[in-house]
């Protein structure tokens, strides 16, 4: 019932009644594959970041690597993140982003072809420069490194502070609202 309805406003306000169903995943983890890539083809993936921490859909937390991917699942990330940079032609930096359910299935999300905020955790983790490695492949230059020579050594954690506009009629967190 719910299909036919969508189909006929989509009719009705776009000419088609096609209607585009999502699996709905709960619960869900957001976990996200950092890779580079030049314009020789080489892709290269710098490891993967948990981003579950959310909110309102704004990473509050990331921490990379992601500690509680298990079994083969990293390496599994890994390479679905590498195949897609390289099935688009990606040739920059770029973020992978992956939903993950409890039984270790793995829906794509999207892909940021650009440098997030959060890099710097994975510049920890790997000792890689990835903004200069952006610089030095956007020129033309082949990758510096190879798959096997990425290591990751410990962990980093970054934390965001957002503010928040207070709630009409609560007043303001700073003493000056209504």
């Amino acid at each position: 019932m719910a299909v036919r309805s969508a189909g006929n406003e989509a009719m009705a306000s776009l000419g088609s009644s096609e209607v585009y169903l999502e699996k709905y995943v709960s619960p869900v983890r957001h976990v996200e594959v950092q890779i580079v890539a030049d314009q020789h083809g080489n892709v290269v993936s710098l490891g993967d970041r948990e981003c579950s921490i959310q909110r309102r859909h704004q990473k509050l937390i990331e921490e990379a690597p992601a500690l509680t991917l298990e079994g083969d699942l990293r390496g599994r990330l890994s390479e679905l993140a590498t195949r897609a940079a390289r099935a688009i032609g990606l040739t920059t930096v770029g973020t992978v982003e992956f939903l993950l359910d409890s039984s270790g299935g793995a829906y794509f999300l999207e892909i940021n072809a650009r440098i997030q905020v959060e890099h710097t955790i994975t510049e920890m983790v790997t000792g890689i420069d990835i903004a200069s490695t952006q610089i030095i492949t956007s020129a033309g230059t082949r990758l510096p490194l190879q798959q096997a020579e990425v290591n990751l050594t410990g962990s980093a954690i970054e934390c965001r502070i957002m503010a928040r506009r207070s709630v009409e009629g609560r007043g303001s967190p700073l003493g000056r609202g209504r």
